[in-house]
């Protein structure tokens, strides 16, 4: 039992001392932060509009088509960079593989350019 002790003994450590870094970390800003609220700063700020009389109005749907857009487009570098990164041991197939994710993005991103959906009005 005492051996099990000691090869577990490190990882409590790390486990205590990681939950005294995060308890320290969400206090630090209430204690530390200086306290000047304004009228400016309480008031309620959103997707680049100031607060509308009724929250069931109807919305902007360019904002929800950015963001989509920026996830694929995010996605698209995030499938990009490991197969930069692995080049050489993924082999013909993986390159042509990559080719028609790329080409079908590319599709997706001229579709997207011709129906106006990065003109901002």
């Amino acid at each position: 039992m005492p051996s099990l002790v000691s090869d577990y003994l490190p990882l409590l450590i790390f486990v205590a001392l990681a939950g005294v870094i995060a308890v320290v970390l969400l206090a630090a800003p209430f204690a530390l932060a200086f306290k000047n609220p304004d009228p400016e700063k309480l008031s309620a700020y959103e997707c680049g509009f100031n607060p509308f009389d009724d929250a069931r109005m109807k919305f902007d749907v360019r904002f929800y088509l950015v963001s989509l857009l920026f996830i694929v487009f995010d996605l698209e570098v995030a499938f990009l960079f490991p197969w930069a990164v692995s080049f050489h041991r993924v082999g013909l197939a993986g390159f042509w593989s990559m080719m028609a994710f790329l080409g079908v993005l590319t599709i997706g991103f001229v579709y997207e350019w011709r129906k106006g959906a990065l003109e901002w009005d």
